[in-house]
């Protein structure tokens, strides 16, 4: 860059800013100040401030200066004379401090990530103590229950083994119409029919119609010896078939609503209404109908014998986990063994294959909590928040994990590491919320069916 002089050619800048230097280091510095800039800036006036005089030329000096003046040929060098110089030098500070603040940022990011990893591979349980935490939990103090334990994993998708599209699927939070039996067939009610496959090829077999366009399947669930499949109506009617001889066993009224959850306990067929009644139906004798549970006035959404059949669970609507003894022949007047209440709808329920007293349940969109009970001692094990509908919910005995199926905002499928309910997989195939789960007889496989009218076999790993 060349400049000019006056009363001469032009020059260039390194004598330019040669003259500048001299001129600069023959004034007096301002002692205050690392900078020296045109007109000698004046130190700020205090209460013990030396006199100021005038220079020959009229500019404000300093008084009593020092006697060596430092170099400041550092200084000048710096110096920008333009005004472009000066917002390049700004520049440059500036994208050094977002460069400075990008690497803190990702420097914070790495180091929760690290944290999440050895979460995930320790197995154990660790609470986060990190003040910078972006879980929002961890602001708040202590809290009641444990929500969550977060971690930073990020999870490659699994892609379903087959998806296939299913008409007439009712997008009904609280029905129960899926269920896999022993001897892999598969049911699924969708409107007023009950569809079977075969659970190996996924073939159709056959095809339970109630032809009416008034009432529709509820729910249904396969007896545990054997083919007998138990249909739950929405007119309150409770149906047994047998899938071999495909017939109609039997008819079973007494309830006046909806019938939205079976269980069975061996020939004990325990059926739940709308109305918040629970039948037991001794599916043997003609005189079926053996004992009620009356739980409350919310509906039944969810049953569930124990696998050694001493206990039963219901969950209804309004929040309320009820545990009962194993007494068919109880009266309305019966009390629960324990009562447990949730702050929204108990519909995904499951007891523990291996351990016979633990049970999970899954909360509905108020709540959003998956919990592992310790019946025993009602108190929870573990809880883990998922900031979604828990629709439905199975063990995984092969992995000694769980699956919650979800709603909004991920419609995905969770599997959780027991009992630390940290996530260990996702699995992504539906787009509306996955209302139903099964696991296969031989643990290998899994079937969701989801709002949006998909269904979806994926492969237990």
């Amino acid at each position: 860059m060349d400049l000019k002089t006056p009363g001469s050619g032009r020059t260039s800048y390194s004598r330019f800013e040669s003259s500048i230097k001299k001129k600069l280091t023959a004034r007096a510095p301002v002692a205050s100040s690392p900078l020296v800039t045109r007109g000698q800036q004046l130190p700020t006036r205090s209460s013990a401030e030396e006199p100021r005089g005038r220079g020959a030329c009229g500019a404000p000096r300093l008084l009593h200066a020092p006697a060596k003046a430092p170099a400041l040929s550092l200084v000048a060098s710096k110096l920008c004379v333009k005004k472009t110089d000066v917002r390049l030098a700004e520049l440059k500070w500036r994208n050094t401090s977002r460069a400075a603040m990008r690497q803190k940022s990702v420097s914070r990011l790495l180091t929760i990530q690290k944290v999440g990893y050895s979460i995930s591979e320790s197995g154990g349980m660790k609470v986060c103590e990190n003040t910078n935490c972006t879980w929002k939990e961890c602001q708040k103090g202590t809290q009641d229950e444990f929500r969550a334990v977060t971690t930073t994993k990020f999870f490659i998708p699994l892609e379903p083994e087959v998806r296939l599209h299913v008409a007439g699927l009712r997008n009904d939070y609280y029905l129960n119409i899926l269920d896999w039996n022993h001897e892999n067939l598969l049911a699924l009610a969708l409107g007023s029919a009950a569809h079977i496959w075969n659970g190996r090829t996924l073939q159709g077999s056959e095809c339970i119609d109630l032809n009416s366009s008034f009432k529709y399947i509820s729910s249904l669930a396969w007896i545990k010896e054997g083919t007998c499949l138990a249909i739950g109506t929405s007119d309150g009617e409770v149906q047994l078939w047998d899938i071999e001889t495909k017939k109609r066993l039997r008819n079973m009224f007494g309830h006046l609503s909806v019938v939205g959850a079976l269980s069975w306990n061996h020939y004990i067929l325990s059926s739940g209404s709308r109305l918040g009644s629970i039948h037991h139906h001794d599916v043997r004798v003609a005189q079926h109908h053996i004992g009620t549970l009356c739980q409350n006035k919310q509906g039944i959404c969810s049953l569930k014998w124990s696998l050694t059949n001493r206990l039963l669970a219901s969950g209804s609507s309004d929040g309320i986990l009820n545990i009962w003894h194993s007494d068919p022949g109880v009266k309305v007047q019966s009390q629960p063994l324990k009562t447990i209440p949730h702050s929204s709808a108990v519909k995904a329920m499951n007891w523990c294959p291996w351990e016979s007293k633990i049970l999970a349940t899954g909360g509905g969109m108020k709540d959003g909590i998956l919990r592992v009970w310790d019946i025993n001692h009602e108190k929870t094990i573990q809880c883990a928040a998922t900031d979604s509908q828990i629709c439905s919910l199975l063990w995984l005995p092969r992995t000694g994990e769980l699956m919650t199926g979800q709603g909004l905002p991920g419609n995905q499928m969770i599997v959780w590491k027991y009992p630390t309910l940290i996530s260990s997989s996702q699995l992504y195939g539906h787009k509306g919320r996955v209302l139903h789960v099964a696991l296969s007889p031989d643990e290998s496989r899994l079937f969701s069916v989801a709002a949006d009218g998909t269904a979806c076999v994926w492969k237990c790993h």
